[in-house]
């Protein structure tokens, strides 16, 4: 059976988060597709990982046996963020932009599941390859050739850490302009908005689709 990993981190409640809406839109096309299989999905909002500490850092570069009781019960938790990773056949990451970055919570969440030697910057990582889709919602515009182009931390980051250490192939949907609906100064720009919102939800049923082909062949 496939196992689909569902990352959000917005804060915002399904219903209003733009970026939720593409996930569950995603999700849905995935499990139309995959109906026996599993779902795992870690609302980091809701249930916030915790942040790297020295004990879960240390702990893994040490062997097992040598660890302190503080760093064997910090990197069992890791562990289980790592081996979600490492078990999934596709990954969804819910990235809406906060202050031109990803949200602190998705932050913590990659700090854990980073491993140098074993997820990350080795040819042996079990992930490796495993299709990955992140819906990179923002309030405004980012895209080349738009004023605030070199904000943009968000894309440029997560391919860095998703694409580069850890080797996943990634592909992102991008709806933007979400807060059009609820800034006056925007309220030009909301059929803008709503053409972004419904080509995301498209693209994520697409994609969604594509990826669980992939994964079935």
């Amino acid at each position: 059976m496939a196992t689909l990993l569902h990352i959000d981190s917005s804060v915002s409640p399904s219903g209003t988060s733009v970026s939720r809406a593409v996930t569950d839109a995603f999700r849905a096309a995935w499990e139309e597709q995959h109906p026996a299989g599993t779902v795992v999905h870690r609302d980091l909002a809701a249930h916030p990982v915790p942040h790297i500490t020295a004990d879960a850092h240390t702990a893994g570069f040490a062997a097992p046996e040598t660890h302190t009781p503080g760093q064997a019960e910090a990197f069992a938790a890791r562990l289980k963020l790592i081996e979600e990773v490492e078990n999934a056949d596709a990954i969804l990451i819910g990235a809406p932009m906060y202050n031109f970055s990803i949200p602190s919570t998705l932050k913590a969440w990659l700090d854990n599941v980073v491993l140098i030697g074993r997820t990350a910057m080795t040819e042996d990582a079990k992930a490796k390859g495993t299709p990955v889709t992140v819906v990179a919602s923002r309030g405004g515009s980012y895209a080349p050739g738009t004023p605030r182009e070199g904000f943009e931390y968000v894309q440029n980051y997560l391919k860095a850490v998703l694409g580069d250490a850890l080797a996943l192939d990634v592909d992102f949907i991008v709806p933007e302009l979400t807060m059009a609906p609820h800034n006056p100064a925007m309220s030009d720009l909301v059929p803008l908005f709503e053409a972004s919102r419904s080509k995301a939800l498209d693209e994520a049923a697409a994609r969604a689709k594509k990826v669980a082909a992939r994964v079935a062949a």
